[in-house]
């Protein structure tokens, strides 16, 4: 069944992180759904109850593990939907940890539950065969124009904007989507329809981290722990009749309680006088939070197993599990296009079975070479030089291994077409003056050359961004004051464009210099540079800012008006953080860390100057994760995010 809980509004708005409600849908609910639309269904449970009693009355038990083979399909109609493979793994893990009490928070039960406490011998592992015997890595990643699903298992079905399920009696089927209303997920019992047979999980709450956008309190993966006990015939533990304190949940070593319970009770919580223990809701088929749950009985224990050594028993000779013996053959059918003066596309034939490939490039004259991958039969190389020969080579990636690489293709960049008319241009001396809000065009020729170029800004135009970009190389862009003095620079690595923003209250003559990092230099291509000059502060945010990789910085020069100036310093952090930022007036400003579940670790209050304003954080007594630095000025707040690692 689903949990709900009512995540504190004011946490989550104050981390630029949405409040939401979650709420059940309950998995009887879509069983008793089923059997109103189709009254064959409730008679097939019934027997499949008989055929349960029967074998837990015959005493058969087994000794031996049993391994599920499990689909992933991500459903997905956003990149925020779609899952990493390494969330999916860390959901598969933590299912095998909690069926096995292996547990980390296992010795969190009472003592009172803990002699009944199961290892259920039931594991589960990623397929790494597909129905037609070919390598799979067990997971679907699947776009749709679909933004939410429900509990109606559209999103089961591909022709409704889902995933057709893999055959029910050879897999568990595991669906990740968004769903809407609040709901964490949902599942099938035994006896339903097998092309809808599985469980629906929002993405949200797979893993078995926190991580940012999750669905906390239910962070630890026990979302789907509790989904695949139903999936396995268990009911919830205080019985899903609607009856009180009678209802039963056909086990029999797991107290009578009242009703579910939410958050995390303190021990003992009584109810249904089932003192002086009172209510298993550490159980993982109540509604608590994740962090509270921590068992199954040895009496779900045994549910579970008479249901995969009777309706799902063909689970059990399934090869889902088991690697393919087909090959991984050698990509072929190497092709190029879209080249440019600093990129090109490469192709490929897929191969069957391939669920990724490894790419490795270089010049023709280079000895060593670059790698990278790609989840499809093409990849977009960036980075180039003008003018110049490149060899690549294509390996598969199956689940049961890798090919060989393939022979070397090859493909020339385009010739570089610009001309520099600027040079010399050396020395501050030697700066040509450049036309305001307008792009130029220019060359570092050789390791020597140096760029500099001199502008002023207009009285009722005095704020000013340079933007810095198309560089074929790294190159890094530097701002002085008329009389030589250094006001800020921005040297982001590799292509990523350099932009700095000077704010100011009065018009000024600056110099500009652009420098190859180390010396890198092309007397082939060119770079871009603006100077775009504004009565209104540049803002970092600009809509009309180039393209930039996530962790590229822009230097803010001199004053800013507004809190949304903000460096903080480095990223990821270990001893401390420099946070630094620009205001227009003094006063005081409030520093919280925050960590993922809202917890204030520590707070901080300093004195704001007119101006740039530095100041440290300590992380001495912080443990690695990713936290939240809140800063809270005159009514403003504003929240960002860092990392610590030791």
């Amino acid at each position: 069944m689903i949990k709900h809980y009512l995540l504190g509004a004011a946490l989550f708005m104050s981390l630029s992180l949405p409040a939401q409600t979650f709420h059940r849908c309950s998995s009887m609910e879509v069983k008793e759904a089923q059997e109103k639309a189709d009254p064959s269904i409730k008679i097939q449970r019934e027997h499949i109850e008989q055929d349960v009693n029967r074998f837990i009355q015959n005493g058969n038990k087994t000794a031996a593990v049993i391994t599920i083979p499990v689909v992933v399909h991500v459903v997905y109609n956003n990149s925020t939907q779609n899952i990493s493979d390494a969330k999916v793994q860390a959901q598969i893990n933590q299912l095998n940890l909690d069926f096995a009490r292996l547990n980390t928070d296992a010795s969190n039960t009472p003592s009172a539950f803990s002699t009944i406490a199961a290892n259920t011998q039931i594991q589960f592992c990623l397929a790494q065969r597909d129905p037609n015997g070919n390598p799979t890595s067990g997971i679907i990643h699947k776009q749709t124009s679909v933004t939410s699903f429900s509990s109606n298992d559209a999103v089961k079905k591909s022709a409704q904007g889902g995933s057709d399920a893999w055959p029910a009696g050879a897999y568990l089927n595991i669906w990740s989507c968004n769903l809407g209303g609040g709901l964490l997920g949902y599942a099938q019992f035994p006896g339903g329809t097998a092309a809808t047979d599985g469980v629906v999980l929002l993405y949200s709450s797979i893993g078995s981290m926190v991580s940012p956008g999750t669905a906390i309190p239910y962070n630890l993966g026990r979302t789907a722990t509790h989904e695949v006990g139903h999936w396995l015939g268990l009911y919830h533990i205080w019985g899903d009749d609607g009856t009180a304190c009678t209802g039963t949940d056909q086990v029999t070593d797991t107290p009578n309680q009242s009703s579910e319970n939410y958050g995390c009770p303190s021990f003992p919580k009584v109810s249904c006088t089932n003192g002086p223990n009172g209510d298993m809701f550490m159980n993982y088929m109540d509604y608590t939070d994740d962090a509270c749950m921590n068992m199954f009985s040895t009496g779900q224990a045994t549910r579970m197993t008479s249901i995969l050594n009777t309706t799902r028993v063909s689970l059990q000779s399934s090869t889902g599990c088991t690697p393919s013996t087909v090959t991984c053959g050698t990509p072929t059918g190497l092709s190029s296009s879209a080249l440019t003066t600093t990129g090109a596309t490469i192709s490929w034939t897929a191969v069957s079975g391939a669920t990724s490939y490894n790419i490795q490039y270089k010049t023709v004259a280079a000895v060593t070479w670059t790698a990278t991958t790609s989840a499809t039969t093409s990849k977009a190389l960036t980075g180039l030089t003008a003018g110049t020969s490149y060899n690549y080579q294509i390996q598969a990636v199956c689940s049961g291994g890798s090919s060989t690489f393939s022979a070397s293709g090859v493909f020339t960049t385009a010739s570089a077409t610009c001309t520099d008319s600027y040079e010399p241009n050396n020395s501050t001396g030697q700066s040509k003056v450049i036309a305001l809000n307008t792009y130029i065009n220019a060359k570092i020729n050789n390791s020597a050359d140096k760029d500099f170029f001199k502008i002023t800004t207009l009285s009722n135009a005095p704020n000013l961004r340079l933007t810095l970009d198309q560089l074929p190389l790294n190159y890094n862009l530097t701002l002085y004051n008329q009389v030589g003095t250094i006001l800020a620079s921005s040297s982001n690595t590799g292509t990523t464009a350099d932009v700095i923003i000077r704010n100011a209250t009065t018009a000024a003559t600056y110099y500009i210099r652009i420098v190859g990092q180390n010396g890198v230099s092309s007397n082939t291509a060119c770079y871009r540079l603006i100077a775009n000059t504004s009565s209104t502060t540049f803002r970092l945010n600009d809509p009309d800012l180039p393209a930039m990789d996530p962790s590229a910085r822009i230097t803010i020069a001199d004053d800013v008006a507004e809190i949304d100036g903000i460096k903080l310093f480095p990223n990821p952090a270990s001893e401390k953080i420099s946070l630094s930022f620009t205001s227009d007036e003094e006063g005081t400003m409030q520093i919280e860390v925050i960590d993922m579940i809202g917890k204030i670790i520590s707070t901080k209050e300093i004195i704001t100057e007119e101006g740039i304003t530095n100041t440290e954080i300590s992380l001495e007594n912080i443990r690695n994760g990713v936290y939240f630095l809140r800063m809270q000025d005159n009514g403003n707040t504003v929240v960002r995010k860092f990392i610590v690692k030791k």
